[in-house]
C-alpha cells in the first residue's frame, strides 16, 4: 500500500476511486495523488470529506472520467485535471437535489464530496449509538 506524505491513504482498495483505477487498467498509486489534491482543491473541502468522496460510489465513477480522458496522448495529472474541470462545470439539479439533498445549482463536484463527507459521518455517528443502546426486557 502506498504512502503520501500529508494524503491520506484510501479505505477502499477494492472499490470507489483506487479500486476502480486498478480494475481499468490505471495507476491507482499514481492517480491516488493527483486525484485528491485536485478535488480537495477544486471543491474547498476537507480532507476527511475528499476521501469519503474517493472512496464512494461517485468516487469510482469519477474514476471513470478520469479514465475516459487517459490514453498515451493525455497525461494522468491532465486527465485528472479534465474530469475535475468537467464534474465542476455541472451543477446539481432536481433529481439528484431531491435524492441526495443537495442544493439545486451546487457544482455536482462539490455537492458529491460534500454528501459523501457526511455520509460518513452519519455512519459514524450511527455505529456509535447503536454500540451503547442496550436491547432488552426491563
Amino acid at each position: 500500500m502506498f504512502k503520501f506524505k500529508g494524503i491520506p491513504q484510501t479505505e477502499n482498495t477494492d472499490w470507489g476511486f483506487y479500486g476502480t483505477m486498478n480494475t481499468t487498467g490505471g495507476n491507482a498509486e499514481e492517480a491516488w495523488p493527483l486525484a485528491f489534491t485536485t478535488v480537495k482543491e477544486a471543491t474547498g473541502c476537507s480532507d476527511e470529506e475528499v476521501l469519503a468522496f474517493l472512496d464512494s460510489r461517485a468516487g469510482r465513477h469519477f474514476a471513470d472520467s478520469v479514465w475516459n480522458y487517459s490514453d498515451d496522448t493525455v497525461a494522468l495529472k491532465d486527465a485528472v485535471k479534465l474530469a475535475t474541470e468537467k464534474w465542476m462545470g455541472w451543477t446539481i439539479g432536481k433529481n439528484d437535489s431531491k435524492e441526495y439533498g443537495i442544493p439545486v445549482g451546487t457544482p455536482y463536484l462539490t455537492g458529491h464530496v460534500v454528501h459523501a463527507g457526511m455520509d460518513k459521518e452519519t455512519a459514524k455517528e450511527i455505529k456509535k449509538t447503536s454500540s451503547t443502546v442496550k436491547v432488552g426486557r426491563s
